[in-house]
C-alpha cells in the first residue's frame, strides 16, 4: 500500500516538473517571437515564387504573414551594392529601399487619388539638392518611363519623378521596372526619387514583386524589358498599346483602353513631383522632353548671378526631333537640323499656339558669344494656350487638379502665371527636345475627347482666375449684354 502511494507521488512530481519546464519553454519562445516582431516592418509586399528562409525570426512570423519571403534566383548577377541577389534574403522594403504602404497614402485636392511621397529616394538625391540650384521635376506612367534613361544621361542634378498606375497589374509592372532601372543604371539609382499616385477607390490592394524575374532582366535591353512588362499588363485587353522604338524612346500608336476609361492625372502628378523637389528652382517637364546636355551645371552659374526683378519664369525652347538623327550636342547643331527640316518647334504642326509665343526664329538668330546661359529675349506676344517649359521658384501657382487627361493641363497654369504678373524670359543656348516630328493624324481620338471635356472645365476656371486677381488681360471674361 505504501509502495503504491510512493509511486503515485513520484509520478505526480515528474508531471509537475514536466509542465513547469514546458511552460518555461513556451514563455521563452513567445518572448523571442515578440522581440522579433517589433523589429519587423508591417509589409504589404507579396513576392511571387517565394521560398521561406531557413532560420531566424521569419520562421516564427511566417504563420502570421508579417514577413515577406524572398524568391531565390538562379543567376549570378549582382545589385549595385555588390550583394548577390541569390543569397540576399533581406525584406523587399530593405533590399530595394522601398517605402510604400498602400493603406497610408494621402489624398489629392479632390479626393480621387492616393499619393505616396518618396517611395524610393535616390541614393544621392539629398546631397545633389545641396549642390544644384535646380531640380528636374517630371511625371510618367509605365509606357513612357524609359525616357528617364536619356534624361539622366544629360541632367546631372536631382530628379523628382511622379508616376501613375491605373491598375494593380500596372503598379506591379511599374515597380518592377523601377527596381530594374535602379539595378542597371547608377545615374537613376543616385539621382532620381520616385513618387506614386494610384486611384483612391478602385486602386491596387497588394503588391507582387517577382524577385527572381528581376534578377534575370538583362541590363543591355531596357526597351525590350519594358515591352515585355507592357505586354503582360495589357494581356487580354483589346486595342492594346503598339510601340515604335526611337532611340531610347517610343511613342503610342494605338488606343490604350485604360487611358480612355481612367484619364491620366497629369496635373496631380506635376504637383506631386514639384512639391518633392528641394532645390531653389524647379524645371518642370514631361518625361519624354529631354534636356540638353550639361544644363543643370550651366543653370548653377546663371541662376547664381541672375537677379530677377519681380516674378520671373525662364523659358527653355523645345524642339521636335527626327527619330533617326543624333541628339544635338549644342544649339549650333540644333539650328543646323532645323534648317534641314530635321527639327522644328514643339507641336508646330499639331498645335502651333502651344509654343508660338517663344519666338523660335528670334532665339535661333540670337548670337551666343560663349556657352554660358543668358537671356535671349522676353516673351512679348503672350497668347492664350501658350504652354512653355520653364524654370522658376516653386512659388508659382500650382497646376489645377480638376484638369485630368489631356487638354488645358499646362496652359491653364501658365495663363494664371501671366495674370498673376509673371514675366517669361527665353534662355539661350540651352534647349529641350522631343523625339518624333508630330503630325495631327498621329494623335489618338481619346485625347481629343478628353480635350473637349477639359475645355468645359476651363470655362469655370477662367472665371475663378478673374475673381482671384481681379484682372482679365486677355479679355477672357466677356461681359453679359444688358437686356432692354
Amino acid at each position: 500500500m505504501c509502495q503504491s502511494k510512493w509511486r503515485f507521488w513520484k509520478l505526480s512530481i515528474f508531471i509537475l516538473l514536466f509542465l513547469t519546464m514546458y511552460n518555461i519553454f513556451l514563455t521563452i519562445k513567445l518572448m523571442y517571437a515578440s522581440s522579433c516582431d517589433k523589429n519587423q516592418p508591417d509589409v504589404l509586399f507579396e513576392p511571387i515564387k517565394a521560398e521561406p528562409p531557413a532560420i531566424g525570426c521569419s520562421d516564427i512570423l511566417e504563420s502570421y504573414g508579417s514577413q515577406p519571403e524572398i524568391s531565390k534566383s538562379s543567376t549570378s548577377k549582382s545589385l549595385p551594392d555588390n550583394r548577390d541577389i541569390e543569397n540576399d534574403n533581406r525584406p523587399l522594403t530593405v533590399k530595394y529601399n522601398f517605402k510604400l504602404d498602400l493603406a497610408l497614402g494621402r489624398s489629392d485636392d479632390r479626393m480621387r487619388y492616393l499619393l505616396f511621397d518618396n517611395v524610393i529616394v535616390g541614393d544621392k538625391f539629398v546631397h545633389l539638392t545641396g549642390l544644384y540650384k535646380t531640380s528636374l521635376a517630371t511625371q510618367s506612367s509605365l509606357d513612357k518611363i524609359a525616357s528617364i534613361i536619356e534624361s539622366s544621361l544629360h541632367w546631372g542634378g536631382p530628379i523628382s519623378l511622379a508616376v501613375f498606375a491605373g491598375s494593380e497589374k500596372e503598379l506591379n509592372g511599374l515597380l518592377m521596372y523601377i527596381i530594374y532601372l535602379r539595378k542597371c543604371n547608377v545615374r537613376i539609382k543616385e539621382r532620381v526619387s520616385f513618387h506614386l499616385a494610384i486611384l483612391k477607390d478602385k486602386g491596387p490592394k497588394k503588391i507582387l514583386i517577382d524577385d527572381e524575374r528581376i534578377s534575370k532582366m538583362g541590363c543591355d535591353d531596357p526597351i525590350g524589358v519594358l515591352k515585355s512588362l507592357l505586354k503582360e499588363v495589357n494581356k487580354g485587353v483589346s486595342d492594346a498599346h503598339i510601340y515604335i522604338k526611337s532611340s531610347l524612346n517610343f511613342f503610342l500608336k494605338g488606343i490604350s483602353p485604360w487611358r480612355f476609361k481612367i484619364p491620366y492625372p497629369q496635373n496631380v502628378l506635376r504637383n506631386l513631383a514639384r512639391k518633392n523637389c528641394r532645390s531653389e528652382y524647379t524645371f518642370l517637364i514631361d518625361v519624354d522632353i529631354i534636356p540638353s546636355k550639361g544644363m543643370a551645371e550651366s543653370l548653377n552659374i546663371f541662376l547664381g548671378t541672375q537677379k530677377c526683378q519681380g516674378k520671373c519664369a525662364y523659358v527653355v525652347p523645345t524642339y521636335e526631333l527626327y527619330e533617326r538623327v543624333a541628339f544635338p550636342p549644342d544649339k549650333t547643331d540644333l539650328v543646323r537640323l532645323a534648317n534641314k527640316g530635321l527639327a522644328r518647334p514643339f507641336h508646330h504642326k499639331v498645335f502651333i499656339y502651344n509654343q508660338y509665343a517663344t519666338n523660335f526664329s528670334r532665339w535661333e538668330r540670337f548670337q551666343d558669344p560663349d556657352m554660358n546661359i543668358r537671356i535671349s529675349h522676353t516673351v512679348t506676344n503672350f497668347e492664350f494656350l501658350y504652354e512653355p517649359f520653364y524654370i522658376a521658384n516653386d512659388t508659382v501657382p500650382p497646376h489645377d487638379e480638376r484638369f485630368i487627361g489631356y487638354g488645358y493641363t499646362r496652359n491653364s497654369q501658365v495663363y494664371e502665371m501671366f495674370v498673376a504678373g509673371y514675366e517669361f524670359l527665353v534662355l539661350s543656348p540651352i534647349f529641350t527636345c522631343h523625339w518624333g516630328l508630330q503630325v495631327k493624324k498621329t494623335r489618338p481620338p481619346w485625347r481629343e475627347h478628353q480635350n473637349n471635356l477639359n475645355r468645359r472645365q476651363f470655362d469655370q476656371f477662367k472665371k475663378e482666375i478673374f475673381a482671384r486677381y481681379n484682372k482679365d488681360p486677355l479679355n477672357m471674361i466677356k461681359p453679359k449684354k444688358k437686356k432692354n
